[in-house]
């Protein structure tokens, strides 16, 4: 049997995270489930070092955490579950994680904070929020393919399904992250006592959606799976910034 971490950055009441453990239950995977205590959309990779984490068990058996979703992987990896676990799982984020969304993602981030276990980690969102259902039957049909990759050990699978009833899907495509162009300038505002304050604005257009792109894949209808990876080095640049620096 399967043993999955599963964890989310909607929280741990979320109904994303509700209906994919369900469904990976009764799919016979062994779940731990260890999740922020509230929504922490957008934490990204962010560890919690200023104050001390505070893990709780809830009713349902969940761990809720007053922290980042990667604090709760971190403690579930490194302390809680210990040993345990054969591959991380995050989500299911209601609303799209496309492009350049994975870069601010605590979905996204989850799912990375798992590349320390044997098994590739796997980050699934829904475009909009309704059909959580649908995301989570892509999972359960998708999980076992993924035993047959190989892939490096800092990948991680990023899946982005249609907010759509499952018999509509078009079908799975492998695409690579498209672009956006950079998100409004925030807005200013005045809080009731007086002091000025800003809310940060919605993710910009689309810059990329061609051929190939898991934007491109959604909007045709069809599951995108792209894989990411940790490494950020920009190899094709590493030659002329050496004949720059002389090194």
């Amino acid at each position: 049997m399967t043993c999955l971490m599963l964890s989310n950055d909607d929280g741990a009441h979320a109904i994303g995270l509700r209906t994919l453990a369900r469904y990976l239950t009764e799919a016979n995977c062994q779940l731990h489930v260890i999740a922020p205590d509230r929504d922490r959309s957008g934490a990204s990779n962010s560890l919690t070092l200023d104050r001390p984490l505070h893990p709780i068990e809830m009713d349902n058996g969940y761990i809720c955490v007053n922290g980042t979703p990667t604090d709760c992987v971190h403690l579930g990896i490194n302390a809680l579950f210990r040993d345990q676990c054969e591959r991380v799982v995050s989500g299911i984020n209601a609303g799209a994680n496309l492009g350049d969304d994975v870069l601010y993602s605590g979905t996204v981030a989850a799912a990375m904070e798992g590349r320390f276990l044997p098994k590739t980690p796997v980050a699934v969102s829904l475009t909009g929020k309704r059909h959580f259902e649908t995301a989570a039957q892509v999972v359960v049909d998708l999980l076992p393919r993924l035993e047959e990759l190989a892939l490096p050990a800092n990948s991680v699978i990023n899946i982005n399904v249609p907010d759509v009833p499952f018999e509509q899907l078009m079908g799975i495509r492998v695409t690579r992250l498209g672009h956006r162009h950079r998100s409004d300038n925030p807005v200013l505002t005045t809080n009731p006592r007086g002091k000025e304050c800003y809310w940060i604005s919605a993710a910009g257009e689309v810059a990329d959606s061609g051929e190939g792109t898991d934007f491109a894949a959604i909007e045709a209808g069809y599951v995108s799976v792209t894989p990411i990876q940790m490494d950020m080095t920009q190899h094709a640049a590493m030659e002329a910034v050496r004949a720059v620096l002389g090194k």
